[in-house]
């Protein structure tokens, strides 16, 4: 059995409750997790969709949580979504077309009504996030994108930029802006 001493220690005692061994307790940093309101999130997914510019389509009107993305995703979104966060982020096609792994010559020859594929779906959405959380942190879409191109100390004197290829290279920019927002410099 444990018993809680508080907050950085618990101890374990053994059938008799006499104490065996007092365990540290590890505890996450509060700042990696969302604790906004329901109208936050709101608010935030209606900034993705905005940096996608998809407002007013059917599909994407659907969209109440993080998780109805998933369907959108799978059905895939149209290549105009692509354009506009072209558009609204600044990334250039050449960037765009290695961080979705697909030609530039290839993206180009999509029609504007055409749909991407799951796997190229997904990663714009990512991208689309974490712009609209990049614009919500540094108070601006142009702040935002002036941090992607500078070199960041606690990237190891990287460019944001550079870890948009990979999942957990946005996760790790995402949690990044955590940071940022909550006054943790690394």
């Amino acid at each position: 059995m444990t018993v809680n001493l508080g907050l950085n220690t618990s101890v374990v005692v053994n059938k008799n409750d006499h104490p065996v061994a007092e365990v540290p307790i590890v505890e996450e940093p509060p700042a990696l997790y969302y604790t906004g309101s329901n109208s936050m999130l709101q608010d935030f997914i209606e900034k993705t969709i905005r940096v996608l510019g998809m407002s007013g389509l059917p599909s994407f009107s659907k969209i109440r949580n993080t998780t109805d993305f998933i369907s959108v995703i799978r059905s895939g979104i149209p290549k105009t979504a692509l354009d506009n966060l072209l558009s609204n982020t600044g990334l250039t096609v050449t960037e765009i077309s290695k961080i979705i792994r697909t030609s530039d010559r290839t993206l180009r020859r999509y029609t504007t009504a055409q749909k991407l594929s799951p796997e190229q779906s997904e990663r714009l959405i990512e991208l689309a996030r974490l712009y609209s959380r990049g614009e919500q942190v540094f108070d601006g879409m142009d702040n935002f994108r002036k941090w992607m191109n500078s070199t960041v100390m606690a990237l190891g004197n990287k460019k944001p930029k550079e870890y948009l290829d990979t999942s957990i290279g946005i996760d790790l920019l995402m949690d990044e802006l955590g940071k940022i927002e909550h006054g943790i410099f690394a």
